[in-house]
């Protein structure tokens, strides 16, 4: 069974992170919101593990 990984996989975490600001950039709410959505379940389903999906939905969760 896999594990959730929270230690960053990129090369470059901030040219990550630039590039889901940047994604958002001129977005309204709405737009932004939808877009989260899509890219959401887009990654969900990459992951295709159950358990790890989960996972990262409790770590998301406790975070706020």
């Amino acid at each position: 069974m896999a594990k959730l990984v929270t230690a960053s996989q990129f090369a470059d975490p901030d040219a990550a992170y630039v590039a889901l600001v940047e994604a958002r950039r001129g977005l309204d709410e709405q737009a932004a919101a939808a877009l989260d959505a899509r890219l959401a379940l887009i990654l969900a389903n990459h992951i295709g593990d159950i358990e790890v999906l989960k996972e990262a939905i409790a770590v998301a969760k406790a975070a706020t």
